[in-house]
C-alpha cells in the first residue's frame, strides 16, 4: 500500500469553505479512482492561515497514475484553487505504508 500526501494552506477566513470545496473536487476525484483505499483530510488553523494536508491510500503507484498521469509526483489542482490557497505544494510525497492496524 502507498500512502500519498500534499499539503496547501488557506486564510483561516476560508477554512470551511475549502472543505466543502475539497469534498467536491479532489476528495471525490480520489475516492472514485480504481484503487484508491480511502481519503483522509487534516486540517489545522494557526493564527489567520490554515494548513490542510490531504492524504490518501492507494494499492499501488499504478493506481495512482489513474488519478494524477503519468508524474505522480506533481499535485492535481481545480479550478477555483487560486481563488482559496494562498500557498501550496506543487508536488505530492509518496510513502510505502510500512505497518497499519
Amino acid at each position: 500500500m502507498v500512502a500519498r500526501s500534499w499539503k496547501g494552506w488557506t486564510s483561516a477566513e476560508d477554512a470551511d469553505e475549502y472543505v466543502d470545496y475539497l469534498g467536491e473536487t479532489g476528495v471525490k476525484a480520489l475516492a472514485g479512482t480504481a484503487g484508491n483505499q480511502g481519503v483522509q483530510v487534516w486540517r489545522r488553523i494557526a493564527g489567520d492561515r490554515c494548513e490542510f494536508v490531504v492524504v490518501s491510500l492507494w494499492e499501488s503507484r499504478e493506481a495512482i497514475r489513474a488519478f494524477a498521469g503519468e508524474d505522480i509526483e506533481r499535485a492535481v489542482f481545480y479550478p477555483e484553487d487560486e481563488r482559496y490557497l494562498v500557498e501550496r505544494e506543487l508536488t505530492c510525497t509518496h510513502y510505502e505504508v510500512a505497518a497499519a492496524a
